[in-house]
């Protein structure tokens, strides 16, 4: 890891896969919310959910109903859903390990004074509750969820505290972190695990490990 972080403003984060080890636990609590349409839909339900990391579960589930079990669900049932989805994963993101450079990356952030934003698809209050639970709140000056979408987020940030956006980092690990760090013109590093192959654009810089690239 670079042991050098003086020259940014600030840092954000995605949470599930860049903070927290916790991917799996999602990917197996999709499989189960649909395990009553049989194999074939939990196949495409978690499929559509990797291929959409970062957006909010509610519309995730909204269309894995529509598309793939072919029965599309009022809002008040998909709020269900959630709540059970929620349930099922909460205790287990929170006992999740962090991912490798994760802690000592953090550490260095604070001891720089260098202001750090969690910025997930997890329901806001639910994302901070974890964020809590696993004793990392001292970190970060804010904690975002969704339903903001991550562009939006980062934009108020971005303009709430008058960040230059080449000054800033956005450490993620799927496509909605990415396009969040363009879209507001932030400096971006993709988070792929090992024995994976990166999902984006071949010019991106790409670690194994929670790392601070040098600022360009």
């Amino acid at each position: 890891m670079v042991q050098e972080a003086k020259n940014w403003q600030a840092v954000f984060f995605d949470f599930d896969g860049v903070i927290a080890d916790s991917t799996a636990v999602k990917i197996e609590a999709f499989r189960t919310l649909f395990t009553s349409f049989g194999p074939e839909v939990q196949e495409a339900v978690v499929n559509y959910h990797l291929e959409n990391g970062g957006m909010p579960r509610h519309d995730k589930i909204r269309h894995c109903y529509a598309q793939f079990v072919g029965r599309p669900l009022e809002e008040t049932l998909i709020a269900l859903e959630c709540e059970k989805f929620a349930d099922m994963v909460r205790d287990a993101v929170i006992a999740a390990p962090l991912i490798p450079g994760a802690a000592e990356t953090l550490q260095l952030l604070k001891a720089q004074t260098i202001p750090c934003f969690v910025v997930s698809g997890t329901p806001h209050d639910e994302m901070n509750a974890i964020v809590q639970a696993k004793g990392l709140h001292e970190y970060f000056v804010e904690v975002h969820g969704s339903p903001r979408k991550k562009p939006m987020v980062v934009a108020d940030i971005l303009q709430r505290y008058t960040f230059s956006p080449t000054s800033c980092l956005f450490v993620g690990d799927a496509m909605a972190d990415y396009q969040a760090a363009r879209e507001n013109g932030l400096d971006f590093l993709g988070i792929v695990p090992p024995g994976k192959e990166s999902l984006f654009p071949a010019h991106t810089v790409i670690a194994q490990r929670v790392q601070l690239p040098s600022p360009l």
